[in-house]
């Protein structure tokens, strides 16, 4: 730990090496603690040291966020700890960012930082896209606008304007064109979109404000750059060669990838496969939501005091646990004395962003390994154990049980299974497009195979012949052994970089 703690508010650029600053990368490779958007992707992250603490704070649109507030103090908190924090953003700290605010936070505090400058995605995009914003008799000038809150926005005025750079305007793209039509501006326009500048998996569109939204109305658009403006046709001359064939092929490039994690959980995995060069299709087969009663959790929380250890075994039971301490009016502190064993890296990470570390976790992240790893004997020793309330196994409990350990199980969240199913998924299906479906629980695999009979009837199974099978772990290959009689890769180590680690060896020992 640092004798002086500093954060340093760092532009990531649009995301890859490449294009980072070098002194970007040198205050990666330092940081202690990595406080991070949602849209920094994995080639960065991969700078810092294995003992850096990491803290997504990312926010995406029409997804639960972490509120600014929560930021604000988690860097202040981490800085007064005497930590080396890079707080890093997606392109440049002061383009639509809020930075202001969590200076103004620091400063309150009397923390000490420095704002180091990235390569604006409003920039980098269209540059890479082959769209030179400006042009001697095209464009003599451009201007940068985001997309939320049309209504604040002078329409007319920017309708005369010779080239338009929208970010985060995807989904209000039929009414930027609508409004831009309305006032003057001709339905011919060209306009390009440009989705993962930069990445392996960079996409381009390209037509006019009257045909956009047709043409891209079965995609994907998010994250997304925008230029509308006459310099859009200049692509065609000054296009250089695609940025991703500078670059070795990603090991996913050609592969679809259905994914069956709940909705608000697969977000994390999805980057990690997409920075791979794989096309995503979300098919969430798990709805998280509250138990069925919170009288046994709150009562173990009023008796905390008395236990010797939590043991959490998801990042579900981690994020219910503490809303429902804070619900109380509690906070971390109220754990003093109480050690915290967890299981899985997620877990633990998790578990870190309410600023705390775990004393234990098992070497080979599964609960069976935790009663075998245990680092003290259990007899005699009070367990609390917030958990899924129906459906998780009992091995834990009864192996704890059985050392003399008095487990109290409390239910701290529910997980059921979706009503429908995702109708992207089933097309993608019936058409032959998936080439893997991931299963990171034995929950997922029993939920995906029940909504694709009531969907697809008996014969469900026929749309999965000759799609990878890819476990997280040996639970749940278990249950794909149930249902499908097999698994075709299997997690080394059971994370989602371990499964995603799986389906590259996959895909290499298939030569697809």
């Amino acid at each position: 730990m640092s004798v002086s703690g500093k954060v340093y508010l760092v532009g990531a650029g649009p995301g890859r090496l490449a294009y980072l600053t070098v002194r970007g990368q040198q205050l990666l490779q330092q940081a202690e603690v990595l406080i991070h958007d949602a849209l920094v992707g994995v080639e960065l992250r991969s700078l810092i040291a294995s003992t850096c603490q990491q803290f997504d704070v990312g926010k995406r649109g029409g997804k639960p966020s972490t509120p600014q507030a929560e930021i604000n103090q988690l860097l202040v908190t981490q800085c007064q700890q005497g930590k080396q924090v890079v707080r890093l953003k997606s392109g440049d700290p002061f383009v639509f960012g809020r930075t202001p605010q969590e200076i103004q936070a620091l400063k309150a505090a009397n923390c000490a930082f420095e704002v180091v400058p990235g390569l604006s995605s409003a920039l980098a995009a269209p540059l890479l896209a082959g769209i030179p914003l400006t042009d001697p008799v095209l464009s003599r000038s451009f201007t940068v606008l985001t997309g939320h809150d049309l209504d604040l926005l002078n329409w007319q005025l920017l309708a005369g304007l010779e080239t338009l750079v929208i970010l985060m305007g995807t989904r209000t793209l039929a009414d930027i064109s609508r409004r831009l039509i309305k006032q003057g501006k001709h339905p011919e326009t060209p306009i390009a979109l440009i989705r993962w500048a930069s990445q392996p998996q960079q996409q381009i569109w390209q037509g006019t404000l009257l045909n956009i939204g047709q043409l891209t109305k079965a995609e994907k658009l998010s994250p997304c750059v925008m230029v509308i403006g006459e310099v859009v046709r200049l692509r065609e001359f000054l296009q250089m060669e695609d940025v991703r064939s500078a670059v070795a092929q990603p090991p996913l490039a050609a592969q679809t990838v259905l994914v069956t994690r709940s909705s608000g959980q697969s977000s994390q995995f999805s980057d990690l496969l997409a920075a791979q060069g794989a096309k995503i299709i979300e098919m969430p087969a798990l709805e998280i939501r509250p138990p069925t009663s919170w009288a046994p959790l709150d009562q173990a929380i009023a008796e905390l005091a008395s236990f010797n250890w939590l043991i959490l075994t998801s990042a579900n039971a981690v994020s219910y646990f503490f809303e429902r301490i804070h619900d109380q009016g509690k906070d971390a502190r109220s754990l003093a004395g109480v050690k915290i064993a967890v299981v899985g890296k997620k877990t633990a990470a998790v578990l870190r962003q309410q600023g705390l570390q775990p004393d234990f976790i098992p070497p080979d992240y599964v609960a069976d390994a935790l009663v075998a790893a245990f680092p003290e004997a259990v007899s005699g020793l009070k367990l609390l154990f917030p958990r899924v309330e129906s459906g998780g196994r009992e091995v834990l409990v009864k192996a704890l049980t059985a050392q003399g350990a008095e487990v109290t199980e409390v239910p701290a969240y529910e997980s059921g299974c979706p009503q429908q199913i995702e109708p992207a998924a089933i097309a993608a299906l019936q058409q032959h497009q998936v080439t893997v479906i991931t299963f990171a629980s034995s929950k997922t695999v029993h939920h995906a195979c029940q909504l694709l009979a009531q969907t697809l009837g008996d014969r469900w199974r026929h749309w999965l012949e000759g799609v990878c099978i890819a476990s997280i772990g040996p639970q749940t290959s278990q249950a794909c052994y149930e249902h499908f009689g097999r698994v075709d890769a299997e997690a080394q180590e059971y994370t989602l970089e371990g499964l995603t680690q799986a389906i590259e060896q996959w895909v290499q020992g298939s030569d697809r």
